[in-house]
Formats: C-alpha cells, structure tokens, sequence
C-alpha cells in the first residue's frame, strides 16, 4: 500500500450542517483532501446531536466525529459584513465549496453560485438541499426522515402488513446522500481536469430517496400490481422470509430454485417437497402461510449458530438480523477495515466507522478527531494570507469567534 492519497492537495470548504454535506466531506479527507469546516460562532447544531433525546446518550460526541473527522474548524459569523472578506479569500482557496444552507438565506449572505464562482471560476460548487432547487417545495426545511424516507416512498414500504410507518435509523438517509453527493463533487473534478472548468453540482435528500426507492417507483412508472406489503405469518413466498431460532435471533432466509428439497432434507423434513400442498407452484403460493408455520417450529428447535453452519454448508442466502452491539463486534468489519482507530477524540471513543469506498493500493488518510469550534481560527486566516493586524480586527468585530479547548 502506498501512503499518497488521492486527494492529496485538494482544498476543500465545508459550509453545510449536520449530516449529508458534512459526511460527503469526510470522504474527501478520507483519501487526503485538506477539509476547512466553516461554522457559525455557535457551532454546527450537530456537535451537540449525543444529548438530543432521541439519539443514543453518551459523553462522547460520537456523531459528530463520525461526520467531521480529519477537519479544520474555522468560526465564521457571515452576518456580519466584515466575514465577507474571509469568505471571498476561502473560495479563491477552494477546490470544492459545499453548502446546504436554505437559498433564501445564500442570496442574504451571498452565498449563491452566482455569487462566488466570480472569485474561483475552476471552482466545484456543491449544493445540497432537502427537496431540489425547483418546484412548489423547493424551500421547505429537509432532515433525511422527512424527504429521504417519507416524501420519497421508502417509509410507506418498508413496514409490514397492517404496522404504521416506524422511525428509521437515524442518519441512514443523510449518509446515503452523502455518497451521491460525493460522487457528484467526483465526477465535476474529472470534468474540470479534462476541460479545466469549475462546476455546480447538486443533489438532495429527496432525489437520493427516490433513487434508492426507484424499482417500486419505476414499477408503478410501468402501472405493475403491488403485491400486498410484506406479513410475515402470510407472506408471498414462504421461502424468502424472516424466521427465529431457538436463541430467539432473527434471520432472513431466501431459498434460491432448486434449494427447497436440500434444504428440506437437511432440517429434518425430507417428506416437505413430495407434500401435495408445496409439489405445485400454484399449491405452494395457496399454502404458504402452512409452510412459514413448519418452518417457525423447525427454526425454533435450534440456535442460530446451527442454522448459521448448515445455511453455509448447503450455499444459503440468509442474513442475521443483529443489533449495534453484535455489528461492531462482527470480524468482517475488522477485516474490511469498515470499523477502524479514531485518533485523539477522547471520552472513551477509540474507533469510527470508515466511508464506504475502498480503492486498492491506496491508503485512506488516518481518522483524527474531528476539531473543537474554532481551534484552526488563527491558522486558516494566516494561510489565506490574512496578517496579524487584519486578524485581530476579525476577532475584535465579531467576524471570527473565540477558540475553543477541546471538541465538545
């Protein structure tokens, strides 16, 4: 392996918030790009996403680090006029500028493409909204609940027969996003070394939703008939399913053709393919609910640790449903280097989860805490060539905040 990385020399401004647009600048410091996270004087609202009610407690600021890692941090209050000075110095730096502030708010603060890419025309401007830049709910405040899974299908599919909708993993949204919008940023930076021009480039929550939702979205495109949604005593096909074992873990199983008598046999029912009510296709769809139940009381017998061998020895698609605490004790992610060491963040927190592109022969940037409000202030502004006199009159007029000691 080689220790350059790829985006080594890219300088990169991260103006967005939470957790979409800051998580796409993560995978660009992840292969080396240098990472300036701008924040308001009281900080991006995520630093404190470990006390909100509904996230996991903990002293560590553990999301934040997670969409925030190998940054700088620089406070920048762009209300006030004298930041406007700053901000033109950090475009004409930049590579790449991501944003998801509201558009209405960008023209105040101008902040809009049109705007910046006068100072840095080769410059890869990043834009990030909750439902896309046009149409009558262009405006509309997005978190990846709202437009990600319910405006977009995915929260009225994935629930079973008869259940309401339920609360989805918190982030899943914004990090998928994250990857469509780096990808985007990727894709203007090849264009830009062919043809040396910048770009706009953008993408939101809603788009990503659709994306990920698009072969139920594209079947009622073909006006296809939806099967009734998934009940798990009655569903489709008694072959691709969730079951119990013994030890009360759940687990997907599907029985590719061809699987049903091996498999049949090596639970201990061998007498299953010749029964009248599963021979014929038709006879099976009309009895798969008899077939779930002889499978739930076959599946209860044993603990998943036997099902696990047997599934594996016999070339069984099947997935064990596991909680956080057995995911990040998973072998495989050790393996993949899909969990890896978090330098510095204290509290307790040694480990973070690596974005999810690998390219071989290369290594990714080693995981850094993720910086406190503040602490590059001085730094940034002196190597955007900024001189003593003009900084401090920065701190004296408000522009740029005081430094705090540690990430909170």
């Amino acid at each position: 392996m080689t220790t350059d990385n790829i985006f080594s020399g890219l300088k990169v401004v991260d103006l967005s918030s939470f957790i979409a647009g800051p998580s796409a600048a993560v995978i660009l410091s992840d292969f080396g790009a240098d990472v300036i996270k701008v924040e308001p004087p009281h900080g991006d609202p995520w630093r404190n996403g470990h006390k909100l009610p509904f996230q996991p407690k903990s002293d560590a600021a553990y999301q934040w680090h997670l969409a925030n890692r190998n940054k700088r941090s620089l406070t920048l209050d762009l209300k006030n006029p004298a930041s406007h000075q700053v901000l033109l110095k950090l475009v004409g730096w930049a590579d790449v500028l991501i944003v998801n502030t509201p558009h209405a708010a960008r023209k105040k603060l101008m902040l809009e493409y049109d705007d910046v890419i006068k100072s840095n025309p080769r410059l890869i401007y990043a834009d990030l909204t909750g439902f896309g830049e046009k149409g009558p709910d262009a405006g509309l405040p997005g978190f990846d609940i709202t437009a990600y899974w319910a405006r977009s299908g995915l929260l009225s599919l994935t629930r079973d027969e008869g259940a309401p909708p339920t609360w989805p993993v918190s982030g899943s949204g914004d990090n998928a996003t994250a990857v469509g919008l780096y990808s985007a940023i990727v894709t203007a930076l090849y264009r830009r070394e062919r043809t040396g021009k910048g770009s706009y480039v953008t993408t939101s929550l809603l788009a990503e939703g659709v994306w990920s939702a698009s072969v139920s979205l594209q079947a009622e495109l073909a006006k296809a008939a939806f099967p009734p949604l998934h009940d798990r005593e009655h569903p489709s096909n008694a072959a691709t399913n969730v079951y119990r074992a013994a030890d009360g873990t759940w687990f997907m199983l599907i029985l590719r053709p061809g699987q049903f008598a091996p498999v049949a046999a090596a639970i201990g029912r061998p007498d299953l393919p010749s029964d009248p009510r599963f021979t014929d296709p038709e006879q099976l769809i009309a009895n798969t609910s008899a077939l779930t139940a002889i499978f739930d009381e076959v599946f209860a017998t044993k603990p998943m640790s036997h099902w696990h061998l047997l599934f594996t020895e016999l070339d069984v698609t099947f997935g064990e449903v596991r909680g956080p605490k057995e995911v990040i004790a998973d072998p495989q992610l050790v393996a993949n280097e899909i969990v890896v060491p978090l330098e510095g963040a204290g509290d307790g927190l040694t480990e973070t989860i690596s974005s999810p592109i690998k390219v071989h022969g290369i290594d990714k940037a080693p995981a850094r805490r993720a910086p406190a409000l503040g602490e590059h202030n001085d730094q940034i502004l002196h190597e955007l060539g900024f001189d003593p006199k003009t900084v401090a009159s920065l701190h004296d007029s408000g522009a740029v905040s005081a430094v705090e000691q540690r990430a909170a």
